[in-house]
Protein backbone atom coordinates (compact mmCIF):
# COMPACT_ATOMS: atom_id res chain seq x y z
CA UNK A 1 0.00 0.00 0.00
CA UNK A 2 2.83 2.40 0.71
CA UNK A 3 4.36 1.21 -2.34
CA UNK A 4 1.43 2.33 -4.60
CA UNK A 5 1.04 5.90 -3.06
CA UNK A 6 4.92 6.42 -3.34
CA UNK A 7 4.76 5.73 -7.07
CA UNK A 8 1.03 7.65 -7.63
CA UNK A 9 3.41 10.56 -5.78
CA UNK A 10 6.47 10.47 -8.18
CA UNK A 11 4.30 10.04 -11.14
CA UNK A 12 2.39 13.18 -10.05
CA UNK A 13 5.90 15.25 -9.40
CA UNK A 14 7.18 14.33 -12.57
CA UNK A 15 4.15 15.28 -14.54
CA UNK A 16 4.09 18.45 -12.67
CA UNK A 17 7.54 19.03 -13.52
CA UNK A 18 7.29 18.76 -17.19
CA UNK A 19 4.23 21.16 -17.13
CA UNK A 20 6.14 23.20 -15.36
CA UNK A 21 8.88 23.54 -18.00
CA UNK A 22 6.57 23.97 -21.16
CA UNK A 23 5.13 26.77 -19.45
CA UNK A 24 8.36 28.41 -18.63
CA UNK A 25 9.48 28.01 -21.95
CA UNK A 26 6.20 29.15 -23.53
CA UNK A 27 6.75 32.39 -21.77
CA UNK A 28 10.15 32.78 -22.67
CA UNK A 29 9.61 32.61 -26.42
CA UNK A 30 6.81 34.70 -26.06
CA UNK A 31 8.95 37.40 -24.13
CA UNK A 32 11.87 37.00 -26.93
CA UNK A 33 8.89 37.25 -29.58
CA UNK A 34 8.10 40.78 -28.30
CA UNK A 35 11.39 42.25 -27.09
CA UNK A 36 12.44 41.42 -30.86
CA UNK A 37 9.57 43.38 -32.18
CA UNK A 38 10.23 46.37 -30.18
CA UNK A 39 13.50 46.25 -31.05
CA UNK A 40 12.84 46.16 -34.78
CA UNK A 41 10.06 48.80 -34.91
CA UNK A 42 12.39 51.21 -32.41
CA UNK A 43 15.68 51.15 -34.62
CA UNK A 44 13.30 51.99 -38.07
CA UNK A 45 11.94 55.04 -36.19
CA UNK A 46 15.50 55.85 -35.09
CA UNK A 47 16.67 55.62 -39.30
CA UNK A 48 13.28 57.67 -39.88
CA UNK A 49 14.30 60.90 -37.52
CA UNK A 50 18.36 60.23 -38.79
CA UNK A 51 20.37 63.52 -38.80
CA UNK A 52 22.12 64.38 -41.93
CA UNK A 53 25.72 65.03 -40.93
CA UNK A 54 27.43 68.43 -40.97
CA UNK A 55 29.05 69.55 -44.10
CA UNK A 56 31.28 71.89 -42.12
CA UNK A 57 34.71 70.74 -40.77
CA UNK A 58 35.40 73.04 -38.45
CA UNK A 59 31.79 72.61 -36.99
CA UNK A 60 32.32 68.71 -36.36
CA UNK A 61 35.58 69.51 -34.62
CA UNK A 62 34.10 71.84 -32.59
CA UNK A 63 30.32 69.36 -31.69
CA UNK A 64 32.65 66.46 -32.50
CA UNK A 65 31.54 65.27 -28.64
CA UNK A 66 27.82 65.26 -29.74
CA UNK A 67 25.84 62.54 -31.13
CA UNK A 68 22.16 63.56 -30.85
CA UNK A 69 19.76 65.60 -33.11
CA UNK A 70 19.60 68.45 -30.90
CA UNK A 71 23.37 69.08 -31.42
CA UNK A 72 23.15 68.08 -35.38
CA UNK A 73 20.86 70.95 -35.78
CA UNK A 74 23.03 73.01 -33.22
CA UNK A 75 25.71 72.51 -35.96
CA UNK A 76 23.75 73.03 -39.30
CA UNK A 77 22.90 76.50 -37.87
CA UNK A 78 25.94 77.69 -36.88
CA UNK A 79 27.74 75.71 -40.46
CA UNK A 80 25.09 77.98 -41.88
CA UNK A 81 26.55 81.60 -39.89
CA UNK A 82 29.80 80.62 -40.46
CA UNK A 83 28.93 80.28 -44.61
CA UNK A 84 27.06 84.23 -43.53
CA UNK A 85 30.60 85.29 -42.35
CA UNK A 86 32.94 84.02 -45.04
CA UNK A 87 31.62 86.71 -47.58
CA UNK A 88 30.99 89.93 -47.73
CA UNK A 89 28.21 90.08 -50.32
CA UNK A 90 25.13 88.37 -50.71
CA UNK A 91 24.51 85.89 -53.61
CA UNK A 92 22.14 86.10 -56.12
CA UNK A 93 19.83 83.92 -54.50
CA UNK A 94 16.06 84.77 -53.68
CA UNK A 95 15.07 86.77 -50.55
CA UNK A 96 12.79 83.64 -49.42
CA UNK A 97 15.87 81.70 -48.95
CA UNK A 98 17.41 84.35 -46.75
CA UNK A 99 14.15 84.61 -44.64
CA UNK A 100 14.18 81.02 -44.53
CA UNK A 101 17.81 81.01 -42.67
CA UNK A 102 16.30 83.49 -40.19
CA UNK A 103 13.60 81.39 -39.37
CA UNK A 104 16.13 78.17 -38.93
CA UNK A 105 18.48 80.39 -36.54
CA UNK A 106 15.40 81.87 -34.35
CA UNK A 107 14.28 78.62 -33.99
CA UNK A 108 17.17 76.61 -32.93
CA UNK A 109 18.40 79.75 -31.01
CA UNK A 110 15.14 79.87 -28.81
CA UNK A 111 15.88 75.83 -28.37
CA UNK A 112 19.85 75.67 -27.79
CA UNK A 113 21.04 79.45 -27.84
CA UNK A 114 21.38 81.42 -23.99
CA UNK A 115 20.69 84.63 -23.16
CA UNK A 116 23.72 87.25 -23.52
CA UNK A 117 24.58 90.70 -22.66
CA UNK A 118 24.77 93.04 -25.61
CA UNK A 119 27.26 92.78 -28.43
CA UNK A 120 25.85 96.37 -29.85
CA UNK A 121 23.47 99.02 -28.76
CA UNK A 122 21.69 101.53 -30.85
CA UNK A 123 21.97 104.38 -28.26
CA UNK A 124 20.23 107.29 -30.28
CA UNK A 125 18.92 109.64 -30.99
CA UNK A 126 15.31 110.03 -30.69
CA UNK A 127 13.23 110.74 -33.97
CA UNK A 128 16.40 110.19 -35.79
CA UNK A 129 15.26 106.87 -37.22
CA UNK A 130 16.31 104.33 -34.58
CA UNK A 131 12.88 101.68 -35.17
CA UNK A 132 13.70 101.87 -38.71
CA UNK A 133 17.06 100.68 -37.92
CA UNK A 134 16.25 97.76 -35.65
CA UNK A 135 13.59 96.50 -37.67
CA UNK A 136 15.68 96.82 -40.53
CA UNK A 137 18.23 94.89 -38.90
CA UNK A 138 16.33 92.00 -37.16
CA UNK A 139 15.88 90.98 -40.39
CA UNK A 140 19.26 89.32 -40.73
CA UNK A 141 19.77 86.18 -39.62
CA UNK A 142 22.98 86.67 -37.53
CA UNK A 143 21.26 89.11 -35.09
CA UNK A 144 19.02 88.62 -32.53
CA UNK A 145 17.27 91.88 -31.04
CA UNK A 146 15.27 92.98 -28.49
CA UNK A 147 12.26 94.69 -29.82
CA UNK A 148 11.39 97.05 -26.43
CA UNK A 149 13.35 99.76 -25.00
CA UNK A 150 14.56 98.58 -21.86
CA UNK A 151 16.07 101.45 -20.50
CA UNK A 152 18.56 99.83 -18.84
CA UNK A 153 21.66 102.37 -18.54
CA UNK A 154 19.10 105.23 -17.83
CA UNK A 155 16.36 104.38 -15.75
CA UNK A 156 16.63 100.54 -14.77
CA UNK A 157 20.34 100.58 -13.63
CA UNK A 158 19.91 99.76 -10.17
CA UNK A 159 17.85 96.49 -11.35
CA UNK A 160 21.45 94.79 -12.16
CA UNK A 161 23.15 93.53 -15.32
CA UNK A 162 21.54 89.77 -14.33
CA UNK A 163 17.99 91.62 -14.80
CA UNK A 164 19.77 93.01 -18.16
CA UNK A 165 20.24 89.54 -19.44
CA UNK A 166 16.88 88.17 -18.36
CA UNK A 167 15.43 90.72 -20.87
CA UNK A 168 17.41 89.41 -24.24
CA UNK A 169 16.17 86.80 -26.83
CA UNK A 170 18.53 83.24 -26.45
CA UNK A 171 21.02 83.99 -29.07
CA UNK A 172 24.08 81.46 -30.55
CA UNK A 173 27.72 82.04 -29.89
CA UNK A 174 27.95 83.04 -34.19
CA UNK A 175 24.70 85.43 -33.29
CA UNK A 176 24.82 89.49 -32.32
CA UNK A 177 22.23 90.33 -29.47
CA UNK A 178 21.37 93.78 -29.69
CA UNK A 179 18.90 96.50 -28.18
CA UNK A 180 17.88 99.79 -29.00
CA UNK A 181 16.91 102.85 -26.34
CA UNK A 182 17.59 105.89 -28.04
CA UNK A 183 17.47 108.08 -24.99
CA UNK A 184 21.00 106.51 -24.00
CA UNK A 185 23.03 109.00 -26.47
CA UNK A 186 21.72 112.10 -24.23
CA UNK A 187 22.48 110.53 -20.85
CA UNK A 188 25.74 111.83 -19.06
CA UNK A 189 25.88 107.68 -17.18
CA UNK A 190 25.29 105.95 -19.52
CA UNK A 191 28.84 105.63 -21.72
CA UNK A 192 30.58 104.66 -18.08
CA UNK A 193 27.58 102.58 -17.59
CA UNK A 194 27.93 100.66 -21.14
CA UNK A 195 31.61 100.59 -20.88
CA UNK A 196 31.59 98.83 -17.54
CA UNK A 197 29.56 95.86 -18.86
CA UNK A 198 31.73 95.96 -21.83
CA UNK A 199 34.46 98.11 -23.04
CA UNK A 200 34.20 96.96 -26.99
CA UNK A 201 30.75 97.13 -27.40
CA UNK A 202 29.64 98.63 -30.91
CA UNK A 203 27.48 101.78 -30.80
CA UNK A 204 25.05 102.53 -33.60
CA UNK A 205 24.18 106.60 -33.63
CA UNK A 206 21.58 107.54 -35.74
CA UNK A 207 21.35 111.40 -36.50
CA UNK A 208 18.95 113.63 -38.61
CA UNK A 209 19.18 117.40 -39.37
CA UNK A 210 18.50 118.97 -35.81
CA UNK A 211 16.06 120.94 -37.06
CA UNK A 212 13.81 118.34 -38.50
CA UNK A 213 14.72 116.28 -35.62
CA UNK A 214 13.29 118.95 -32.93
CA UNK A 215 9.93 119.52 -35.56
CA UNK A 216 9.46 116.09 -35.55
CA UNK A 217 9.78 115.31 -31.62
CA UNK A 218 7.55 118.60 -30.82
CA UNK A 219 4.63 116.96 -32.96
CA UNK A 220 4.74 114.04 -31.25
CA UNK A 221 4.17 115.26 -28.00
CA UNK A 222 1.74 117.52 -29.15
CA UNK A 223 0.03 114.48 -30.32
CA UNK A 224 -0.10 113.11 -26.63
CA UNK A 225 -0.70 116.45 -25.32
CA UNK A 226 -2.76 119.15 -27.63
CA UNK A 227 -2.29 121.83 -25.16
CA UNK A 228 0.85 122.36 -24.74
CA UNK A 229 2.38 125.59 -26.62
CA UNK A 230 3.19 126.61 -29.75
CA UNK A 231 7.02 125.44 -31.25
CA UNK A 232 8.10 128.76 -31.49
CA UNK A 233 7.14 129.57 -27.54
CA UNK A 234 8.89 126.76 -26.51
CA UNK A 235 12.36 127.02 -28.82
CA UNK A 236 12.87 130.36 -27.96
CA UNK A 237 13.51 132.70 -24.93
CA UNK A 238 13.04 135.25 -26.71
CA UNK A 239 11.83 135.20 -30.16
CA UNK A 240 12.40 138.53 -31.38
CA UNK A 241 16.19 138.70 -30.86
CA UNK A 242 16.31 134.90 -31.82
CA UNK A 243 17.55 133.66 -28.68
CA UNK A 244 17.49 129.78 -28.16
CA UNK A 245 16.26 128.19 -25.68
CA UNK A 246 18.57 125.03 -25.47
CA UNK A 247 17.63 123.88 -22.00
CA UNK A 248 14.35 122.35 -23.96
CA UNK A 249 14.92 119.36 -24.72
CA UNK A 250 13.62 118.96 -28.55
CA UNK A 251 16.66 121.96 -29.14
CA UNK A 252 19.57 120.33 -26.66
CA UNK A 253 19.11 116.52 -28.42
CA UNK A 254 20.24 118.13 -31.50
CA UNK A 255 23.16 119.77 -30.43
CA UNK A 256 25.06 116.30 -31.18
CA UNK A 257 28.71 117.22 -30.60
CA UNK A 258 27.88 117.61 -26.79
CA UNK A 259 26.73 114.61 -26.53
CA UNK A 260 29.89 112.84 -28.32
CA UNK A 261 32.32 114.64 -26.20
CA UNK A 262 31.10 112.44 -23.30
CA UNK A 263 31.26 109.22 -25.35
CA UNK A 264 34.62 109.71 -26.51
CA UNK A 265 35.54 109.74 -23.13
CA UNK A 266 35.18 105.70 -22.86
CA UNK A 267 35.05 104.49 -26.43
CA UNK A 268 36.80 104.70 -29.24
CA UNK A 269 35.91 106.67 -32.80
CA UNK A 270 35.97 103.36 -34.42
CA UNK A 271 33.23 101.85 -31.83
CA UNK A 272 30.96 103.92 -32.86
CA UNK A 273 29.01 103.97 -36.28
CA UNK A 274 26.97 106.82 -37.56
CA UNK A 275 23.71 106.85 -39.44
CA UNK A 276 22.14 109.45 -41.77
CA UNK A 277 18.53 109.17 -41.07
CA UNK A 278 18.11 111.28 -44.58
CA UNK A 279 20.24 108.64 -46.70
CA UNK A 280 18.26 106.29 -44.40
CA UNK A 281 15.14 107.12 -46.20
CA UNK A 282 16.76 107.67 -49.68
CA UNK A 283 19.09 105.16 -49.66
CA UNK A 284 17.76 102.25 -46.71
CA UNK A 285 19.97 99.46 -48.66
CA UNK A 286 23.34 101.48 -48.59
CA UNK A 287 22.97 102.96 -45.21
CA UNK A 288 21.61 99.26 -44.21
CA UNK A 289 25.06 97.32 -46.05
CA UNK A 290 27.34 99.85 -43.90
CA UNK A 291 25.52 98.97 -40.75
CA UNK A 292 26.16 95.05 -41.58
CA UNK A 293 29.95 95.95 -42.46
CA UNK A 294 30.51 97.99 -38.93
CA UNK A 295 28.70 94.84 -37.24
CA UNK A 296 30.91 92.33 -39.23
CA UNK A 297 27.93 90.60 -40.73
CA UNK A 298 27.67 89.32 -44.33
CA UNK A 299 25.37 91.88 -46.61
CA UNK A 300 22.58 90.13 -46.73
CA UNK A 301 19.77 93.00 -46.48
CA UNK A 302 19.88 94.35 -49.90
CA UNK A 303 17.45 97.46 -51.93
CA UNK A 304 15.34 93.57 -52.83
CA UNK A 305 14.13 93.97 -49.10
CA UNK A 306 12.60 97.57 -49.32
CA UNK A 307 10.17 99.78 -51.08
CA UNK A 308 9.08 103.10 -50.70
CA UNK A 309 5.77 103.64 -48.85
CA UNK A 310 4.75 107.15 -50.75
CA UNK A 311 1.98 107.91 -48.26
CA UNK A 312 4.11 107.32 -44.97
CA UNK A 313 6.93 108.77 -47.08
CA UNK A 314 9.68 106.28 -45.76
CA UNK A 315 11.38 102.95 -47.27
CA UNK A 316 9.13 99.77 -45.95
CA UNK A 317 10.19 95.68 -45.86
CA UNK A 318 9.04 93.93 -48.89
CA UNK A 319 6.25 91.56 -48.09
CA UNK A 320 8.18 87.83 -47.04
CA UNK A 321 6.55 84.55 -48.88
CA UNK A 322 5.55 83.68 -45.47
CA UNK A 323 3.38 86.82 -44.70
CA UNK A 324 0.29 88.21 -46.32
CA UNK A 325 1.46 92.15 -45.52
CA UNK A 326 5.05 94.06 -45.85
CA UNK A 327 6.48 95.27 -42.77
CA UNK A 328 6.23 98.78 -42.17
CA UNK A 329 6.83 101.04 -39.26
CA UNK A 330 3.86 101.90 -36.91
CA UNK A 331 0.94 104.35 -37.01
CA UNK A 332 2.82 106.59 -35.07
CA UNK A 333 5.23 106.69 -37.94
CA UNK A 334 5.59 109.10 -40.78
CA UNK A 335 3.30 111.88 -38.87
CA UNK A 336 3.02 114.72 -40.78
CA UNK A 337 4.95 117.57 -38.95
CA UNK A 338 3.57 120.93 -37.89
CA UNK A 339 4.10 123.81 -39.96
CA UNK A 340 6.95 126.31 -38.74
CA UNK A 341 7.55 129.73 -40.13
CA UNK A 342 10.90 129.73 -42.69
CA UNK A 343 11.84 132.70 -40.83
CA UNK A 344 11.93 130.22 -37.22
CA UNK A 345 13.95 127.23 -39.79
CA UNK A 346 16.31 129.53 -40.64
CA UNK A 347 17.18 130.92 -37.53
CA UNK A 348 17.43 127.06 -35.74
CA UNK A 349 19.42 126.40 -38.75
CA UNK A 350 21.65 129.14 -37.86
CA UNK A 351 21.80 128.06 -34.11
CA UNK A 352 22.77 124.50 -35.35
CA UNK A 353 25.34 125.35 -37.48
CA UNK A 354 28.71 125.29 -35.26
CA UNK A 355 27.36 122.35 -33.27
CA UNK A 356 27.35 120.88 -36.84
CA UNK A 357 30.32 121.93 -38.18
CA UNK A 358 32.28 120.13 -35.20
CA UNK A 359 30.11 117.57 -34.94
CA UNK A 360 30.73 116.67 -38.84
CA UNK A 361 34.22 117.04 -38.20
CA UNK A 362 34.77 114.34 -35.59
CA UNK A 363 33.14 111.85 -36.83
CA UNK A 364 34.54 112.45 -40.30
CA UNK A 365 31.20 113.02 -42.31
CA UNK A 366 29.67 116.03 -43.84
CA UNK A 367 25.62 115.50 -43.11
CA UNK A 368 24.73 118.24 -45.25
CA UNK A 369 22.05 119.72 -43.07
CA UNK A 370 23.95 123.19 -43.46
Amino acid sequence: MAHRFLSSANRFSARFAFIFTVSLSCTYLCYSIIFCRSTVMTNQGYEGKRCPPSKNAGGKKLLGKLDNCASLELRSALDQSAAHRGSSKAPASSGSHWADVKLRNMSVAQKYGNKKLPNALIVGVKKGGTRAVLEFIRIHPDVRALGTEPHFFDRNYDRGLDWYRGLMPRTLDSQITLEKTPSYFVTREAPRRISSMSQGTKLIVVVRNPVTRAISDYTQTLSKKPDIPTFEELAFKNRSTGLVDSSWNAIRIGMYILHLENWLQYFRPSQMHFVSGERLITDPAGEMGRVQDFLGLKRIITDKHFYFNRTKGFPCLKKPESSSQPRCLGKSKGRTHVQIDQEVLEQLQEFYRPFNIKFYETVGQDFKWD
